[in-house]
């Protein structure tokens, strides 16, 4: 199983439930396959939770010294063990931690953001919300999810030119990108250091506080030759070692694409006719300047 299946089975889930609410009342996930919660006071603070099996009936414990966000980020991902008959291998390490995080805990945090922030619901709100991490503070409170669920989320369903860039310990663990990032090939490679250059390595070096600044697009991306400047704002976890990046085109678009002729020269890639009637037929609006940095 990969993250896309990992998605469409979560959306299966969400469709069987059908959630009308915000927050999400993740007891109606539980419900679904069958499983009671139960939150336990004995269990140690780097401990989010476990499931198990007892006469047929299954239980769901959540560690009740957590914040009621992580409870439910931890109800939900127990729930994605069960609906994906995934085992659990909590042993790896703290629930915090993405480093050697293995593959079916990393697909059970990505159907728990599905189950918390299902799209139907989350979307529309996103799409209304300036870009910022103010922003997803405001979200993440509203649809009671983490910051760090909330703002991937953010960056996977909004039409903009965004992402969101997870690290710890100065590496990079996930990036989140925007469709239009994606069609534009604009990857960040993970398990890599955080860029030299980037007010995010400032920031985790306690240069500067959280803040942010514009920066060249090729810090980040990966073999990227359309050039432009990101808006890259960031905010650093100092107990878990933990860094979040939000990154756009403040403007709302994608650089084109760039060229050499044989003699050298630079020239952008030009759009015709044909292509911008396509690209009014996705889906995707391109107004430039359609969002405001807050």
């Amino acid at each position: 199983m990969d993250e896309f299946q990992a998605v469409l089975k979560a959306r299966e889930l969400v469709r069987k439930v059908k959630p009308t609410s915000i927050p999400v009342p993740v007891e109606l996930y539980a419900q679904e396959v069958g499983a009671v919660i139960r939150p336990q006071d004995d269990m140690e603070a780097d401990e989010a939770g476990y499931c198990f099996e007892s006469n047929g009936k299954y239980f769901i414990c959540t560690n009740a010294k957590d914040r009621p966000e992580r409870q439910r980020f931890t109800v939900c991902h127990e729930v994605a063990h069960l609906w994906l008959r995934l085992p659990s291998q909590h042993e790896s390490g703290p629930w915090w931690s993405y480093a050697k995080r293995p593959l079916a805990e990393i697909l059970c945090d990505v159907f728990a953001a599905e189950l918390l922030l299902p799209y139907d619901l989350f979307h529309p709100e996103a799409e209304k919300a300036s870009i910022g991490m103010s922003s997803i503070d405001d979200l993440a409170e509203r649809f009671q999810a983490s910051v760090t669920a909330t703002g991937s989320r953010f960056a996977a369903v909004v039409s903009s030119p965004v992402a969101f860039v997870l690290s710890e310990q100065g590496k990079i663990r996930h990036a989140s990108r925007s469709k239009p990032l994606k069609d534009a090939s604009a990857w960040i490679p993970p398990r890599l250091d955080i860029p030299e250059g980037s007010l995010s390595k400032k920031v985790r070096a306690g240069l500067f506080a959280e803040s942010q600044d514009m920066v060249d697009a090729d810090l980040w991306f990966s073999e990227w030759e359309r050039g432009g400047s990101l808006v890259e704002e960031v905010r650093h976890l100092p107990q878990w070692d933990q860094t979040l990046s939000l990154l756009w085109f403040e403007d709302g678009e994608v650089p084109a694409r760039k060229f050499r002729d044989e003699r050298g020269a630079v020239y952008e890639e030009e759009e015709n006719e044909d292509d911008a009637l396509l690209k009014e037929l996705d889906g995707n609006l391109r107004w430039p300047g359609k969002r405001r940095r807050r």
